[in-house]
């Protein structure tokens, strides 16, 4: 169990709960367990049974393919207000794909048999679960678009626009992006190499595009950055 404010915070934050009102936020906060994750910790793998659903309280999530080789390919990086594992609670099928800490995670864990009780008498919350798996959608279009009409530079630029406007929604300027990936990490969002990321990346900041301090990636203009994408 966790903290009823500290959840019922948490789930204002949320997109599938934003439009709940108070009884059905505090009948789902009275519900949820706390979880935390180091940095680099598995929260599920793909295959393993989908049981629940997270809720981000803080910290950063990825969401990956892996292959049989050891590679990986990271389709989404959820942050707080997020939420993840909602296709397996939906159809009772193993998760499709890893869930992994980026950095140290805590999650709010609704159980199955809870979220589909919630489901069943909340219009607003059916509603709201629809609409997050049409945004995952479009995510995943946008991806699979990259990926066959981008170069592996303007693959590069356009997921770093991507993280700013996910972050600054409507920014055209500088955005200012906390970075826990590696070069691992940004390689696998665009098909690439590592090496091959870092080379691009110093290209990148020689153009004035972006700079990188310790924990911090500058994206020094949006439509700058858009524009490289788009050549």
């Amino acid at each position: 169990m966790t903290d009823e404010g500290f959840a019922v915070e948490r789930l204002r934050a949320c997109a599938l709960f934003a439009r709940a009102d108070g009884a059905v936020l505090g009948d789902v906060a009275r519900a949820l367990r706390r979880r935390r994750f180091r940095r680099n910790e598995v929260i599920f793998h793909q295959g393993d049974p989908g049981d629940s659903l997270h809720i981000i309280a803080s910290g950063a999530v990825k969401i990956v393919l892996p292959s049989a080789e050891g590679d990986e390919a990271i389709i989404a990086t959820l942050r707080p207000g997020d939420f993840f594992g909602e296709l397996a609670l939906l159809d009772g099928a193993p998760h499709s794909a890893t869930a992994t800490a980026l950095e140290p995670v805590e999650t709010l864990v609704l159980p199955r048999s809870t979220f589909q009780e919630l489901l069943d008498r909340d219009t607003l919350l059916r509603d709201a679960l629809l609409a997050g798996l049409v945004a995952e959608l479009r995510r995943l279009t946008g991806h699979v678009e990259e990926l066959h009409f981008l170069d592996l530079a303007g693959r590069l630029a356009m997921r770093l626009t991507r993280l700013a406007l996910e972050q600054a929604p409507g920014a055209r300027g500088e955005v200012r992006l906390d970075w826990p990936y590696t070069q691992s990490d940004l390689a696998a969002m665009i098909g690439g190499t590592r090496q091959s990321v870092n080379k691009l990346l110093s290209g990148l900041v020689d153009e004035g595009l972006i700079s990188i301090e310790r924990d911090t990636l500058v994206v020094v203009d949006v439509d700058r950055l858009t524009r490289r994408a788009e050549r």
